[in-house]
């Protein structure tokens, strides 16, 4: 049951131990290569010497999604490009993507966190593993194909998308384990089940990983239910290298390999370190990352942590389901949306005012729809056909947001005004 039977059958003061000579290291070169850090460090009063505990990880400042976003592309790398092997990149608020980067080190760390984690929840060598996320700049597809391959599964690179194709695939190849986001899984048995092919009957699925958005126990339920698989939760974020974590076979909390993370709750608005057990934004600090060193990276995800023995006998911490985001973001089909990414894609379309607004719902197959009304210019009024300004808005939105939105658009002065805070977004999923 244990990948890396050394580490992870490890007792909590070893785990102690390695974490504090690895912090060590950790900021040590991220303090000697990387600029970004330097300035970060001296600003705060702090140098390396200063770090000799997990109890000192405390005096250092936290990392945001905004210093990505002001070091855009590369500033805040701490090797140069040459050493750099890959890149990846998710959309920002302004319009331009936050940047990550890769040595080669860095991708064995990131495949092997997760190779863990799916060999804990059960995958073996005799699997047939299906990606159903996708490949390209997005670091779902490839996290999880590496991953599976390190173990020695047999990977199908369906990526996302062609519904009916996927499940021809899962039948006639014998597919066992299937991955993909928890809404297209529910999206996948309801399709099926109209081609007239039940999941739990006509297939040799029996687990599925499942992330890159919220989702709920219930859907948890709901998904085994239909298909008659483990559903097994998963985590990550681009910038520690997209999916590095999951549950084990337990479905207890989504463990954090100790060598390789240290994991804090804090108040979202204080910063102040909360306690187990206590709900809060989840800070995550990567050790031995390269490229882009992520020390204090707060994700914005709201959780809390478990620090007693799993069942499954690891001591590496767990973290409970998150529940939400620290901010404003949304999720739609896996892709994360801020409100002010939409207003800087709407703002490049001359034909539309100022005014929008954004419904977020689910359809009767369970996945998100998000629909963005915006009321015309009245400058071209009566000079373009709604349809056309319809077309152009899709597109717009789908280049800069990477997801494809309905769109409305509706007459001058119909949409709400405010005097104080606008309220841009109306959620009405029940996650």
């Amino acid at each position: 049951m244990y990948w890396n039977p050394v580490v992870e059958k490890m007792s909590k003061s070893e785990l102690k131990e390695l974490q504090e000579r690895k912090l060590r290291q950790t900021v040590e070169f991220a303090y000697r290569y990387s600029e970004f850090y330097r300035k970060l460090y001296d600003q705060a009063g702090v140098k390396p010497d200063d770090i000799k505990s997990l109890e000192d990880l405390e005096k250092l400042p936290f990392v945001k999604k905004q210093d990505l976003r002001d070091n855009y592309p590369y500033g805040m790398f701490a090797v140069p490009l040459k050493d750099v092997v890959r890149i990846h990149a998710s959309s920002g608020t302004t319009g331009k993507p936050t940047v990550t980067g890769y040595t080669y080190s860095d991708l064995e760390l990131w495949t092997e966190s997760l190779a863990r984690g799916l060999y804990a929840a059960g995958v073996r060598k005799e699997d047939i593993v299906q990606n159903a996320y996708g490949y390209g700049l997005f670091t779902g597809g490839l996290g999880f194909h590496y991953a599976a391959e390190k173990i020695g599964a047999t990977v199908i690179p369906a990526s996302s998308g062609n519904t009916q194709r996927q499940i021809e695939l899962m039948r006639d190849l014998g597919t066992t384990v299937i991955c993909c986001t928890p809404s297209y899984m529910i999206y996948l048995a309801e399709y099926a089940e109209k081609m007239g092919v039940s999941l739990q009957n006509d297939t040799k699925l029996r687990m599925g990983f499942f992330g890159a958005e919220p989702w709920s126990e219930e859907t948890r339920k709901r998904i085994e239910e239909k298909t008659g698989i483990d559903a097994i939760n998963v985590y990550g974020t681009s910038e520690i290298s997209g999916p590095v974590v999951t549950e084990c076979h337990e479905k207890a909390g989504i463990h954090f390999w100790s060598d390789i993370f240290i994991i804090e709750v804090i108040d979202p608005e204080t910063g102040e370190r909360l306690g187990e057990g206590e709900k809060g934004e989840l800070v995550v600090t990567v050790l031995g990352k390269e490229a882009l060193p992520m020390i204090r990276w707060r994700t914005g995800d709201i959780t809390a942590i478990i620090e007693e023995k799993c069942n499954c006998g690891r001591w590496h911490p767990r973290i409970e389901r998150i529940v939400g985001r620290a901010d404003d973001m949304f999720i739609v089909r896996g892709v994360n949306v801020f409100p002010s990414q939409v207003e800087y894609a709407l703002m490049q379309v001359k034909e539309v005012s100022e005014h929008y607004q954004i419904v977020l719902e689910r359809d009767e197959a369970g996945l998100d729809v998000m629909t963005v009304l915006v009321e015309i210019n009245p400058e071209y009024k009566d000079k373009v056909s709604y349809e056309a300004v319809q077309k152009k808005v899709t597109e717009t939105l789908k280049s800069y947001l990477n997801v494809t939105p309905k769109v409305e658009v509706v007459e001058p002065e119909t949409l709400p005004r405010f005097e104080g805070k606008a309220k841009r977004v109306i959620d009405k999923r029940k996650v």
